[in-house]
């Protein structure tokens, strides 16, 4: 495994972490203590040390599964998790951005993840209305006096929100989470340059493009209705996004590299990117992700950046 530190926080972070939406059960597969027990000792046996959550992973279900994982060694981890989603059942959330609600959200992870600390707290997607919310970053930042915090970071939507980018020094983050993957390149014309500018640290989730790019699937492959590819993509930016990943497979990855481990480690070459967070579902998937640190690639538009 190979290490980063995570822009102005000073962590030395892996450049290949755990990512654990899916431990909130919504597509289709519970996960238990014994699942996620499995997969952070495959994550211990790989030098992998970032796991990034959130507490409307279930309510709280994500984050308690892995405090019970990572008790025994807590010190060894960085736990980065979200605040700003009230879960009420799959599929549905309410945004909470009062400082009071966000405040006893904190108390609630805290609580699930059996620690007395987060390493790195983050705003979670929330609309820019949200994002200046009265007292919001003023009760964090108390929050990290106290220690309960240790860094705070704004992770952006889907819909990539620059003013929340170019804003987050000046809120106090030092970290931004972003959509990221060889399939949506979308950060690198301002997210990133700003990102670079403010020395924040960068976590690209999805770098596997929702599967898309783990080389399992052609145009033909079929989706059930609770897969997450189903739910959030239509028909046709379904077969978009897999003709272009069978291209991709075809034309840039090196013959007998697997393509996950091409992708992950694609994502890594920008000199913005510190850490890939993939969602995982076995100890195996755990291994084969880390593996991705150990690929030499120079990619030909960012020719002084590696691994």
């Amino acid at each position: 495994m190979k290490y980063r530190t995570l822009g102005k926080t000073g962590m030395k972070v892996s450049v290949v972490g755990v990512g654990t939406w899916q431990f909130g059960g919504e597509w289709g597969r519970t996960f238990d203590d014994t699942d996620a027990e499995a997969i952070f000792n495959a994550a211990r046996g790989t030098g992998i040390n970032l796991i990034d959550t959130a507490e409307c992973y279930g309510d709280h279900l994500s984050e308690s599964l892995i405090g019970q994982a990572v008790l025994r060694d807590r010190d060894q981890w960085v736990i980065a998790t979200k605040f700003g989603h009230k879960f009420h059942e799959p599929f549905k959330r309410d945004d909470v951005a009062d400082p009071d609600a966000v405040r006893i959200q904190l108390e609630d992870s805290l609580r699930a993840l059996r620690t007395d600390y987060v390493d790195l707290y983050q705003f979670h997607s929330l609309p820019d209305a949200l994002f200046d919310t009265d007292g919001l970053w003023e009760m964090l930042l108390q929050q990290v006096d106290a220690g309960k915090v240790r860094h705070l970071g704004v992770s952006i939507s889907a819909k990539n929100s620059q003013y929340q980018v170019d804003s987050t020094s000046r809120v106090g983050g030092e970290t931004l989470q972003v959509i990221y993957n060889r399939l949506d390149r979308r950060p690198e014309d301002a997210i990133f340059p700003s990102c670079l500018n403010q020395n924040l640290g960068v976590l690209a989730r999805v770098p596997l493009a929702s599967g898309y790019l783990s080389g399992k699937y052609d145009t033909e492959s079929k989706f059930s209705d609770r897969d997450v590819r189903a739910v959030w993509h239509k028909e046709d930016k379904r077969r978009e996004q897999l003709t272009e990943a069978m291209r991709i497979k075809a034309e840039e990855v090196p013959p007998g590299m697997p393509m996950a481990q091409w992708a992950l480690a694609w994502c890594l070459q920008h000199e913005a990117v510190t850490c890939v967070i993939p969602g995982c579902k076995s100890a195996e998937q755990v291994k084969a992700n880390a593996a991705a640190a150990d690929l030499e690639m120079v990619r030909d538009d960012h020719p002084q950046a590696y691994v």
